[in-house]
């Protein structure tokens, strides 16, 4: 059995997945925010997963064992968070929107990679008249605000009515059509790079079919940027779905939990001086999206070379006393 040179070790393969990497080579302020974001977010995806345990109430539900619920009931033991104006519970709501918004992000997200990866490397690699309609259309939607687009994709799909599944479905496409132009650019131009690399230019004389040379030798190199990338899409996202959702154009609020809505419903209030109904949903978004974003920047300065190298020299242990370092020594 072949050992590895001397000074030379393989790390196992858990230890180079994304996240673990970037934990193990952070230090300092860029490790806090790291842990930060991976803890906050963390902290939103199991209160989505344990919805069902930890609301009190259903989304919708308007009364209990002792009648209808109060409306604009300040919060009390038995409502935390208050209720509001239509007589929901604020803390029920607030939990079931957070599922609500993982699940419709998640699936933007997914949506978003994979057809902007798929054209993007087709697009980048064939070329020619393909490539220029696949980018004319692309800049053509990149040129649209983002929200204006969302909101027109939404009511084409959507038209007002839909279930659970088709409401998260519908935002979720609406957001997609907003981010795949980003990963098209991104993967189409690491695409045209590569193709004129020697590896790639060896595979296609010996005769490898286009797919095989996409699939194994392009894709992995060209998709190494997607994971900041797709921190920093997820958390426009939320934002995204939460504007839909405040414009009246998001999933529809008898179907499911939304806290865009719920924060549209609670501008009245304010003047009112009824503060409960909309700082807690208002909160929710600004904590998610920040948890996302501080993962996301950690990720993209850890990716700089120079910040690695600058790391990796502080760790670096100090020479035995009486050893001296010269340079050009052999």
């Amino acid at each position: 059995m072949a050992t590895p040179p001397v000074g030379v070790t393989h790390e196992p393969r858990w230890k180079r997945l994304p996240i673990i990497w970037h934990l193990r080579h952070s230090v300092g302020l860029q490790r806090g925010m790291l842990v930060a974001g991976l803890l906050i977010s963390a902290m939103f995806i199991l209160v989505a997963v344990l919805a069902p345990v930890i609301a009190p109430y259903g989304f919708s539900q308007l009364s209990g064992p002792d009648g209808s619920f109060p409306r604009q009931a300040a919060p009390s033991s038995e409502f935390l968070w208050g209720t509001t104006v239509g007589g929901y519970d604020v803390f029920s709501r607030v939990v079931w929107g957070t599922q609500t918004a993982l699940l419709t992000v998640v699936l933007a997200v997914i949506a978003s990679i994979f057809l902007g990866v798929a054209l993007g490397l087709v697009s980048g690699y064939l070329g020619g008249w393909l490539d220029r309609v696949l980018v004319m259309i692309a800049d053509a939607i990149y040129a649209f605000p983002s929200l204006l687009l969302a909101i027109v994709v939404s009511i084409i799909i959507s038209g007002g009515q839909s279930s659970f599944w088709g409401g998260i479905a519908a935002a979720a496409v609406s957001i997609t059509v907003v981010f795949v132009p980003q990963y098209f650019r991104v993967v189409r131009a690491e695409t045209v790079r590569l193709k004129a690399e020697p590896f790639v230019e060896s595979a296609r004389v010996l005769g490898a079919p286009t797919s095989r040379i996409l699939g194994t030798h392009v894709l992995r190199n060209a998709t190494r940027s997607l994971p900041l990338i797709v921190t920093l899409n997820a958390s426009e996202a939320i934002l995204t779905l939460a504007g839909l959702g405040f414009l009246g154009f998001g999933i529809n609020p008898t179907i499911a939990a939304e806290w865009g809505y719920d924060l549209n419903r609670a501008v009245a209030d304010v003047a009112s001086g009824i503060w409960w109904t909309g700082i807690y949903p208002g909160v929710a978004i600004v904590l998610l999206v920040m948890g996302i974003t501080l993962v996301g920047e950690s990720l993209n300065d850890l990716a700089d070379p120079r910040l690695r190298i600058r790391r990796a020299a502080k760790r670096r242990p100090a020479p035995a006393a009486g050893v001296t370092e010269t340079k050009g020594a052999p």
